[in-house]
Order: C-alpha cells, then structure tokens, then sequence
C-alpha cells in the first residue's frame, strides 16, 4: 500500500519546520508519499498543498500546539491526525518532539500493512440558526453565544432550553456549550468543570450571568437551544474562529455534527496535562 501523509506544522515555528522537515525525509526514504502546508513548503523543499486538500490521505500530522491541531482538524475533517506537542499543555497532542519520528514510522508501517490504523473519535457540535439558513464549521472545543461584546453594558438575554424545557435564561455575556476536549478550554476560564475526554457528555455553562444556574452536563444528543434577546447584534462563535452574526430575538441549535475527528498514535495523560495548566 502506497501510504499518503500530509504534515501541517506551526507556523512561523522554526522548531516545527525542522521536524516537518526530517518526517520528509523519513518518510520518503520508506515509500511514503508525503505532501506539507504552503506555510511549511516555503522553509522546505517538499511537495506543497492546501492544508484542505489533505482531507481523504491516510494521515495528517499536526506539528504545534493545540491550537495547530484545531486548525487542521476543521480543515480535514474525519482523515486520521496525529499530534505532535510543541506548546506548554498539549491535550490532543500526545507525542514529544524527540519521538515523533519513531511514532509516524510505526503509524506507516500500520498503515502499509492493515490499511488502517486504530484511533479514537473526538465530538464535534454544529451550531445552526433556527428559521435561518446558516451552519457554522464544526466545532472541536465549543460553541459560544454572546451579546456584542464581553463586560459591562455589552451582554444579552440568552435563555437556555434542553429538550425544549428551559434550564435558564438570564442577562449574561454569553453561553458556551462544550465538549470533553473544549471541556479544558474557554469552559474552564468561566468556571465550567472539567470533563474525562473518555465521558460522552457535553457541558453548557453561562458566562458572567447576572442570575446564574451551575453549569449543567448533558448526553451528546440532547437538543440543545440557546435564545439571544434584549440587543441589537449578538454573535455565535465556533471554535473561536468561525463567526455568525445575529440580529436578535434569534435562536440557535447547537447538536453534534456528522463528522467526529479521529486522532491516532499514543494517547496522553489527561491528569498529567493537567498540572501544567496555570
């Protein structure tokens, strides 16, 4: 089997070029065809694609923080990532710099000889407008839902219903709802708690609510809808990059998406990533 590898690597990363770089010439010397980033084809004399038309190969590695991985998985969707820990925490990427090359051989050497290679499926949330004709890119972390912007005089009314039974409604500078992975993110900045990224759940917590309810966790198919009111412009945020603008009273659907991402290679310590946070 002719296994296909793309490589997407921090950029401006002189650390991650140079490991893209020796993943190459690895890679390549064992029959592999190997594709990088436009960003990283620059440092590198390798064959360069858009990050996007990655999407479909045998493997992605993500070379970075999480950050990194985040940006590949919206761009790939469902093909296999492997993540390589550059950054300070580095919950989906598992992989120290000094093993990545033994970790992607191995992960070839699978490949070339199963056709497939074993991973676990992270949830992703799909925000949708009711009554409206967008989707958001699926997010990874969380979706947010917030008034014009954070602080005094820049929040709204948002009121939450799970299963069509309202749990809250409050004025507040938002409302995220969050995966197990996100769960470590902007979930645990606003006081949300910490989930086990084996638990099938989700997590919905208010942001500095005036009449606050405890954040609540949820099973993954739980019909999720969160109602904006009292402003004139409110936001809903994907992953903290893709963005919808919204003209209240409006209401949003978040649920999960079809596709989940897959990660693959040797898992981290949840416990022991953790302790680095600050």
């Amino acid at each position: 089997m002719d296994v296909a590898v793309g490589i997407v690597a921090q950029r401006d990363n002189e650390r991650a070029q140079t490991l893209a770089g020796s993943l190459v010439e690895t890679l390549e010397r064992e029959g592999a065809t190997v594709v990088v980033d436009e960003a990283t084809g620059e440092a590198l004399e390798a064959t360069t694609v858009p990050v996007a038309a990655m999407a479909g190969r045998d493997l992605v590695v993500s070379i970075g923080g999480d950050g990194t991985l985040l940006f590949t998985a919206r761009e790939v969707g469902s093909t296999p990532i492997l993540g390589i820990n550059l950054g300070e925490v580095g919950f989906l990427n598992a992989v120290a710099p000094a093993d990545a090359v033994d970790v992607v051989t191995a992960l070839v050497t699978e490949l070339e000889e199963t056709g497939t290679v074993a991973g676990r499926e992270l949830t992703r949330l799909r925000a949708t407008g009711v009554g409206e004709d967008w989707t958001l890119e699926p997010a990874l972390n969380e979706v947010v839902v917030h008034g014009p912007r954070r602080g005094n005089g820049g929040g709204a009314t948002v009121g939450i219903r799970v299963d069509g039974q309202q749990y809250a409604e409050s004025h507040a500078d938002g409302v995220l709802v969050a995966t197990p992975t996100g769960s470590t993110a902007y979930n645990l900045s606003e006081g949300g708690p910490l989930l086990h990224p084996a638990a099938e759940t989700l997590v919905v917590t208010q942001m500095a609510a005036t009449e606050s309810m405890p954040p609540l966790v949820v099973e993954p198919d739980t019909e999720l809808t969160l109602t904006v009111s009292d402003t004139d412009t409110a936001y809903v945020i994907s992953d903290g990059r893709n963005r919808q603008r919204l003209e209240p009273p409006a209401t949003v659907s978040v649920s999960l998406a079809a596709e989940s991402v897959t990660l693959v290679g040797p898992r981290g310590n949840f416990f022991d990533a953790l302790d680095k946070l600050e």
